[in-house]
């Protein structure tokens, strides 16, 4: 947000398609996904119409956005809101991933230990009740599991540093050093980039070298669905700050006013906090 004016009066946008196009994206995606899922074949294409139709209709509604901000049109109090809205969108993210960690901790700290008591022995005597296990009755092929050395460890280091060269951006746009801003961002992109690129050979790793699958009974679940969506979540922050980078390189923002970079900040660290759970969670407990 670089043109703010000073008008009491509250900014309220004109009637827009956006939300019902937005709308209609998301049904033919997702519900493409459920016939796909039940081996329709015409469901991967219509999920992907679906997909390329959400993104048009972002594209030109965060565009309007865009527009408007540099126009003047948002004030204190369209801060305020946006300001606001960002962090209950955070706090609902954080309910999200405490979800999966609570799915985590319920499978290993009391499901398993209730299958390895007593209680349970005539039906499964040859059950341990050791992280990971393929589980009482063996369904699952065997397979090893993920150590965190040295994807994971590297992957860490790259979000840390990520996190660093992000502040250092930011300062350096507070202080109005707009080209030091683009290329600490700039890096910071690539390393998320970097981060992405080396997850990808982690769950290469783990499905052709380790027999390690979703499908490898719990372990394989909430280790790929943890990590996975936090994978995602990569993605959508990488995004955030390519287009706050190339606004940036446009000559958007001001030291005063860049809201758009902050948000994408705050989502950042976010990110980063989440993958320092994963890491000792996941990769050393």
């Amino acid at each position: 947000m670089s043109g703010q004016n000073e008008s009491p009066y509250y900014f309220v946008p004109h009637p827009s398609r956006h939300p019902i196009s937005a709308a209609v994206g998301l049904l033919v995606m997702l519900g493409s996904v459920a016939f796909w899922i039940n081996e329709a074949s015409w469901a991967p294409f219509t999920a992907l119409l679906g997909l390329l139709w959400l993104l048009y209709t972002l594209w030109h509604w965060f565009g309007d956005a865009i527009g408007e901000s540099e126009g003047g049109m948002y004030g204190k109090r369209v801060d305020v809101s946006y300001r606001w809205s960002m962090s209950w969108f955070i706090f609902s993210e954080v309910m999200f991933f405490g979800a999966f960690f609570g799915a985590l901790f319920y499978a290993r700290e009391i499901a398993m230990h209730q299958l390895g008591s007593l209680d349970y022995k005539l039906i499964w005597p040859d059950f341990s009740a050791v992280w990971p296990n393929i589980g009482p009755a063996e369904l699952v092929g065997h397979f090893k599991s993920m150590t965190p050395w040295p994807v994971p460890t590297l992957n860490t280091a790259f979000l840390l540093s990520s996190g660093a060269t992000l502040t250092v951006s930011h300062h350096a746009l507070r202080d109005n050093h707009r080209n030091k801003a683009i290329a600490w961002l700039a890096a910071t992109v690539v390393l998320g980039v970097c981060f992405l690129f080396m997850q990808g050979f982690e769950y290469y790793h783990a499905y052709n070298e380790l027999n390690l699958t979703l499908a490898s009974g719990v372990y394989g679940s909430t280790f790929f669905l943890l990590t996975g969506f936090h994978g995602f979540h990569v993605f959508l922050g990488g995004t955030m700050l390519t287009v706050v980078l190339v606004r940036m390189i446009r000559g958007h923002f001001t030291a005063e006013h860049h809201f758009a970079f902050e948000g994408a900040a705050w989502y950042w660290h976010f990110v980063d906090v989440v993958w320092l759970g994963l890491y000792v969670v996941v990769y050393w407990l």
